[in-house]
């Protein structure tokens, strides 16, 4: 997905620096496992923290195993589990549907590539759905949403990052334990909506040059995604509630073995990301887009 979810590793003890790469395995082994190889290619950090959030304060015994990744030498990674199960399920369908959306937002020729991509995920997609139902159809009927916001242009950065953030929100729908359950879909829902405004303020300049949507630009009257000292410390802001409500979310519930690499990245890896992103200075693999790319009405007309 997106890459912005991420514990700040170099701070971190040895064997939390090491649990955390055994659960990313895990979710690209879980992936494999259940969608087959090509599937492995949407693994991100986002889902594996998801996997993280959702997991039991407990921790399985790790296996070990060879993969693309290290072929020769066999690598610790952790089993596959209820969390891991559900992360790569709702990887797929999320996966699925953006490129449905890049499919909607480009013509034939420039639409290509996510139409034949989106062809051959589309049989684990349908696996993936049937298995999760509930997340399938909130995430198709949120994405439509975003693209109705998008095509007005809306200029409230709070409408569209609620309508990713209650699409994140849903993934703790399936938490059996009505305290636990409504404890992550609060630090869901402000996840996702930390995820999108960072994801915007991120693609400020590309967008425009692009005349893409952007609702942080238009919210600010930005002019060439450059920031003013007012706007960038009001959005900044912004950002840090966010947090602060992921925060107090997760001191209302005991994580467990996961408790310190949650609470270094609360308090300070997505502060680190942040930061980098207003700078200029964050550097990430994409593999995707929250926000889909309408152009402006005068290039489209």
């Amino acid at each position: 997905m997106y890459g912005y979810v991420r514990p700040p590793l170099g701070m971190l003890p040895e064997e939390e620096t090491e649990r955390f790469r055994q659960i990313y395995c895990g979710l690209c082994h879980t992936l494999g496992r259940r969608y087959g190889p090509a599937a492995r290619f949407i693994l991100n950090y986002d889902f594996t923290f998801l996997a993280i959030i959702l997991s039991e304060p407990g921790e399985d015994e790790a296996c070990r195993a060879r993969c693309l990744v290290s072929p020769l030498r066999r690598r610790s990674f952790q089993p596959a589990n209820a969390a891991l199960e559900l992360a790569a399920d709702e990887s797929v369908i999320l996966a699925y549907w953006q490129l449905r959306d890049g499919v909607a937002d480009h013509d034939w020729f420039h639409g290509l590539k996510y139409r034949s991509v989106s062809k051959i995920l589309e049989p684990v997609y349908r696996k993936a759905a049937a298995l999760r139902p509930a997340f399938d159809e909130r995430t198709r009927l949120q994405l439509e949403l975003l693209g109705q916001l998008e095509a007005e242009r809306c200029s409230s950065i709070d409408r569209a990052a609620d309508a990713f953030a209650v699409l994140l929100e849903a993934a703790a729908q399936e938490v059996d334990d009505p305290v636990r359950r409504r404890v992550l879909e609060q630090l869901l829902y402000h996840l996702g909506r930390w995820v999108y405004l960072v994801d915007a303020a991120d693609d400020l300049k590309k967008d425009a040059v692009s005349g893409n949507y952007n609702p942080v630009a238009l919210r600010f009257g930005l002019v060439s995604g450059v920031w003013t000292a007012e706007a960038r410390r009001e959005f900044a802001a912004t950002l840090d509630h966010s947090i602060h409500r992921m925060a107090t979310a997760f001191e209302l519930w005991d994580f467990g073995i996961w408790t310190p690499v949650l609470e270094s990245t609360f308090y300070n890896g997505l502060f680190q990301v942040g930061k980098a992103v207003l700078d200029g200075t964050f550097q990430a693999v994409r593999r995707g887009r929250i926000r889909k790319n309408h152009k402006n009405e005068e290039e489209t007309t």
